[in-house]
């Protein structure tokens, strides 16, 4: 189970999100991801490290905000931050030391999905395919 409800969590995150519409899910992953970067901050256990990982998830949350593929790989540097704290033992909530472990299972699973272009389970019943989401790149 210590490894199933994290899998089930990161699955059920992409169901919920799946539901919102476009360019909204997108948006609102972005704003997530910048949110979880800065989760480790009040625990300090790898000291200004804390600080250099939340500046670079949030200059990737921010280049998410017009691509699913920034996001995607905001959720992988998560995840290696989780593994980090893992091994490190300073898990991601105080009381539960494995959480961080479960948090590194879980990403990978959002990480999946936003690489994937976060698409709609909407779609999913009905055998379509979502349509690219273009990502604007600057010129």
């Amino acid at each position: 189970m210590q490894y199933l409800a994290p899998v089930a969590i990161g699955v059920l995150y992409a169901v919920l999100m799946s539901l919102l519409r476009e360019p909204r899910r997108r948006r609102v992953n972005a704003v997530m991801l910048a949110g979880a970067g800065a989760a480790y901050l009040s625990g300090g256990g790898l000291g200004a490290g804390e600080f250099t990982f939340t500046a670079l998830v949030t200059y990737v949350a921010y280049r998410g905000l017009e691509s699913w593929t920034f996001i995607g790989v905001g959720w992988l540097l998560h995840t290696g931050w989780d593994v980090v704290h893992h091994l490190k033992g300073n898990p991601i909530v105080p009381l539960d030391h494995g959480s961080s472990l479960g948090c590194a299972i879980c990403d990978p699973v959002i990480a999946l999905w936003c690489l994937r272009g976060g698409p709609s389970v909407r779609d999913l019943p009905r055998g379509r395919r979502r349509a690219a989401v273009r990502e604007h790149t600057a010129p």
